[in-house]
């Protein structure tokens, strides 16, 4: 029986980590298999390049980064087909649509960064956890990399997300509330969205 890949996108610190963690434990109870991937992943060649240009270490243009970014998920494309083939829950914290937001929030065409990544494999749920960017600042005063310091491209960046939403296999949950109300809505719409609990 095949699996599923879950999605969670939103700016940072809008408790994707929280409510990924807080999901797989839901799955898992309930009898599943699951598998967690957070992107970027800094631990390959490619993701430690992303880490350098994002503290400063490099100087890419926009394109270069999306195509960092893109080239870090497909390392992991044979993995995500074998899971997904082999019936596991995927839960990704950062997906395909976090190149479209921030890439399109930088200048760069939509239907190029959807393209880039169409033979990865497609998400059955993308999970929008939205909150301003104000809240994203206020929540991580320190160490913010280039991104989480600009707070006009985190607007852009949360327009594109809204946008995105609303195609079929989105739900956008607000993010700026108690992370347990926030929980019990990712929990009902993976309930309604895939009957997985």
């Amino acid at each position: 029986m095949r699996g599923a890949l879950i999605a969670f996108e939103g700016l940072d610190q809008s408790g994707k980590q929280t409510q990924t963690d807080a999901l797989a434990a839901a799955l898992i109870a309930a009898g599943h298999e699951c598998e967690r991937l957070s992107f970027p992943d800094y631990a390959t060649a490619i993701g430690r390049e992303i880490h350098q240009a994002l503290h400063g270490g490099r100087d890419y243009t926009a394109d270069v980064m999306q195509l960092l970014y893109v080239a870090n998920r497909y390392e992991f494309r044979a993995r995500l087909e074998s899971w997904i083939a082999g019936g596991r829950i995927v839960i990704c914290d950062r997906y395909k649509a976090s190149s479209v937001a921030y890439g399109e929030a930088q200048g760069l065409d939509r239907v190029w960064l959807a393209d880039i990544q169409r033979f990865l494999p497609a998400a059955d749920l993308t999970i929008l956890l939205d909150i301003p960017p104000k809240v994203a600042v206020e929540r991580k005063a320190a160490d913010r990399d280039r991104y989480e310091r600009d707070l006009d491209l985190l607007t852009r960046v949360r327009t594109s997300y809204r946008a995105q939403s609303s195609d079929p296999g989105w739900t956008l949950i607000p993010g700026d509330r108690d992370q347990a109300v926030v929980s019990a809505d990712v929990r009902e719409t993976v309930r309604s969205q895939l009957g997985l609990l």
